[in-house]
């Protein structure tokens, strides 16, 4: 028996512009997915994946990997619950040159599904991770994470980046640019985050945002601008001190980014009136900027705020379910159990 974990993310700048090439500045941060997998002798699959709830039902599925829950919920909620551990188990078995293994497969997460913190990216990182390492075949970490962009892609029809596996495989801030991924250096930066308890489609939001940049030339231009805006948020974290607290100034110049950020984001038809109210909440409370976090169409924001005002003022929010500190993960995928 095998666990591992990675981590969640937020996104400091850069979701939908990179898809298409633009940069992103991902960062992880301790909300973790762990994984748990036991071989199987007889070429089965069996998933409990008791902490993947979506709207009040509980993902439990066995059999081999083609088998799916018989659960009365729209098919879109079923696929997010369980094509992402499936492509996870393809390539461990690829990996793994064990075509017809078996696992018992436990899914425990602390990381709100579909709700913009990468949950099955770190999900599917974990995943490949414990798998190839039940079957005594590890993986580096770029290699872990390689495989579970493969495995993105593939679910979500080619529409996935590179930035959320990579993140969630490698710990820290990181930097994306189409093939391009590699670590950064970023200060602990003071992320607080709200959840409004619901989560979009992300195949159906990227589909919306390419559809929107083919039919208006400002759509294009609104995605160039948010990787413009990134390479600035890259400047000032380049120049910052990764060993040391944030300074008030640079707090202040990332965080009047993310607010721009937010603002490109919502053109292209990303937001949702519960993440703007959740934003503007958190700038009233004093927040040095606040924006949504991943694919948007409900989920997540996050914010820039060292003291308590932000969480306190998001906790009373009508539109906010639960808000929390969020440190960043310095470590990526690990093992938990071996």
């Amino acid at each position: 028996m095998t666990t591992c974990s990675a981590p969640g993310k937020v996104y400091l700048f850069g979701e939908h512009a990179v898809v298409y090439g633009e940069p992103a500045v991902p960062c992880a941060v301790e909300r973790r997915a762990r994984v748990t997998v036991e071989p199987r002798e007889d070429g089965q699959v069996r998933v409990d994946a008791a902490d993947l709830s979506l709207d009040g039902f509980t993902v439990t599925w066995g059999g081999d990997v083609d088998e799916r829950p018989a659960v009365d919920a729209p098919a879109s909620l079923v696929e997010a619950a369980t094509a992402y551990i499936d492509a996870a188990v393809a390539q461990a078995r690829d990996a793994a040159d064990a075509p017809e293994a078996g696992f018992d497969i436990a899914v425990e997460s602390d990381i709100p599904l579909g709700a913009g913190l990468g949950s099955s990216a770190a999900v599917v990182v974990a995943g490949i991770d414990a798998a190839t390492r039940a079957l005594d075949a590890p993986l580096s970490a770029d290699e872990v994470a390689r495989r579970a962009y493969e495995a993105e892609f593939a679910v979500q029809d080619g529409q996935a980046s590179r930035a959320d596996t990579f993140c969630s495989a490698m710990g820290g801030a990181v930097r994306v640019e189409g093939d391009d991924a590699r670590t950064i250096d970023a200060p602990p930066l003071p992320f607080v985050v709200g959840y409004d308890g619901g989560g979009g489609d992300t195949g159906e939001l990227v589909a919306g945002v390419r559809a929107l940049r083919e039919e208006h030339g400002f759509a294009a231009d609104t995605v160039e601008t948010v990787g413009d805006l990134t390479r600035e948020g890259e400047r000032l974290l380049a120049a910052a001190d990764a060993d040391s607290e944030p300074s008030e100034e640079l707090l202040s110049a990332l965080g009047e980014l993310m607010d721009f950020d937010h603002g490109l984001l919502a053109a292209l038809g990303v937001s949702a009136r519960s993440l703007d109210a959740m934003v503007w909440a958190a700038r009233d409370a004093g927040a040095a900027g606040a924006k949504l976090t991943g694919a948007g169409g409900g989920g997540c924001v996050v914010a820039l705020d060292p003291t308590p005002g932000t969480e306190r003022a998001l906790e009373f929010a009508a539109e906010c379910e639960r808000s929390f500190r969020a440190e960043l993960a310095t470590e990526g995928v690990r093992v938990e159990a071996p």
